[in-house]
């Protein structure tokens, strides 16, 4: 009988580096903590809480991660890669050719029911531990956040999956069966909520990547957001966004310049709200690509064989895979706006130039995505160099939370007219790239999260809850009421009372 998720062993690994605190695990990488053993005081139930963190920025072994697959699925990127059946999960993505037997759905699946279950072990296993009462509420409130985030990805993924709260006995993990979409969200809200008080305001730069109340609001914002609940929208965006641009409780403001949200160095800045961190000091190597500390973005959108031939003149591009190369449909939106530049490594203008020379692989445009190219300069000083890479990525920023504000007053039927809120924030994404103010309409919203939001993976989901996903995706094979979710893997279908959902002929 093939193992699923639900089916995990009772096993801690914290041979990793939390991926989203700065914190390092002092063990021994070859051990493994049987839970049974462990949470016996303070420093162990932190070590749990890391091990739920960890799970947020998880990359494959694969190379996969959520951001490659739905950035591929969308009308922004081509899969790309080497050949048409290289890297084949994004493949499948990017042409809707996947199935429950597909590696892309499975590790999804697999990704968000992991941190589920870490987040359940360390909620049941505190409870007993003798421990400093705040910090015991504060690691509660991270937990539950933290499978707020993992069952609102879960949800909108699948729609179709069961609601686990608690750890499952061995003998009760194959009678585990699914629940109403609304159920789910209805747990999200909750834990949310019931995270809200004791999570801190801000965030000191030592455990910079916890979360703190403006990440919490911002998540619940995006869960409303995606149930159309437009005002509880928009009071959530509020709080994180402040009485005006930049004047958040939480700190937050927006970068003044765009391209500074892509430098390496510029960690947990100002702008960030919730973000997944790596490093360029984990040795990582081929043999132990699946231990995720450094991030693997930096080789997978590099153009493949890339060589300067005018080396003053050619970026110090480390040659990669040519993963998820820009379409020429949004290369031509972004081409004349400020983004441009920060946003889109133009190898077709190198190349014209006699500059550069790079294979024209898979799906070529010419065009490749700057925000993570590795260069040599931002390359690791030890390990296997191109799998180190240390910069970070964005789960939300703060230009996300304005420009989904404006959405949600746009849509709950506030006044959106020149000077309102909805405006002025709107238009400070606009302003901080040097744009002039424009309507707060759908159209311009929907314009404007195309351009700022590029390869943050964000459009496909985007396209999604406007509806517009069928219309433009058609070119890649999406098929409406279908595509919208992904299918159920089919390891968990075996010998469980799960079923596959209806979308992909299933009873759900």
């Amino acid at each position: 009988m093939k193992k699923n998720i639900l089916a995990i062993a009772a096993l801690l690994t914290t041979s990793q580096l939390i991926v989203s605190c700065q914190k390092q695990l002092e063990v021994n990488p070859r051990e493994r903590i049987l839970e049974t053993n462990y949470y016996q005081n303070q420093q162990q139930a932190f070590t749990g809480l890391v091990a739920v963190y960890d799970q947020l920025g998880n990359q494959s072994s694969g190379y996969l991660t959520k951001l490659n697959l739905f950035c591929s699925a969308s009308d922004d990127h081509y899969a790309g890669a080497d050949s048409p059946s290289d890297l084949g999960d994004m493949q499948a993505m990017n042409n809707y050719t996947v199935n429950s037997l597909s590696g892309a759905p499975s590790y999804l699946w697999s990704k968000g029911f992991t941190g589920v279950y870490r987040a359940n072990v360390l909620l049941k296993k505190i409870e007993g531990i003798n421990m400093d009462a705040s910090t015991k509420a504060r690691y509660i409130a991270e937990a539950k956040a933290l499978r707020a985030i993992f069952y609102f990805d879960l949800v909108r993924i699948f729609k179709n999956i069961p609601l686990i709260l608690a750890p499952i006995e061995p003998s009760a993990m194959f009678d585990v069966t699914q629940v109403a979409p609304a159920d789910v969200y209805k747990q999200i809200e909750q834990d949310l909520k019931d995270a809200l008080p004791a999570l801190p305001v801000t965030i000191p730069t030592a455990d910079a990547g916890r979360l703190n109340q403006g990440a919490a609001h911002a998540v619940l914002g995006k869960v409303y957001l995606w149930q159309e609940k437009w005002a509880l929208a928009a009071a959530e965006f509020a709080e994180v966004n402040g009485t005006a641009p930049g004047a958040s409780t939480y700190g937050y403001k927006l970068l003044p310049k765009f391209a500074d949200l892509w430098n390496w160095k510029n960690k947990f800045n100002s702008e960030s709200i919730l973000e997944l961190s790596y490093n360029t000091t984990s040795n990582m190597g081929w043999s132990n690509v699946g231990s995720r500390e450094g991030n693997v973005m930096g080789i997978l959108v590099g153009p493949r064989n890339y060589v300067p031939v005018i080396a003053s003149q050619a970026p110090d591009y480390v040659s990669g895979w040519s993963v998820m190369p820009i379409t020429k449909e949004l290369f031509d939106l972004i081409h004349y706006d400020p983004r441009n530049k920060p946003t889109v490594a133009n190898l077709d203008s190198l190349e014209k130039a006699g500059i550069v020379t790079y294979k024209h692989a898979n799906d070529n445009t010419g065009y490749f995505v700057e925000k993570y190219a590795g260069r040599v300069s931002t390359k690791a000083a030890v390990g296997q160099l191109e799998l180190n890479f240390g910069q970070n990525m964005y789960e939300i920023r703060l230009a996300d939370t304005y420009l989904m504000e404006a959405e949600a007053l746009l849509r709950s039927g506030a006044a959106v007219g020149t000077g309102t809120r909805a405006y002025i924030f709107f238009n400070a994404v606009r302003a901080r790239v040097g744009l002039n103010p424009v309507e707060v309409t759908m159209d311009n919203i929907m314009k404007e999260r195309r351009l700022e939001l590029v390869a943050e993976g964000q459009r496909w989901f985007d396209l999604v809850r406007w509806g517009l996903a069928p219309a433009k995706l058609a070119f890649k094979g999406f098929q409406a009421n279908k595509n919208e979710t992904l299918p159920i893997p089919q390891a968990e279908l075996n010998n469980t009372k799960i079923v596959q959902s209806k979308e992909w002929g299933g009873t759900k």
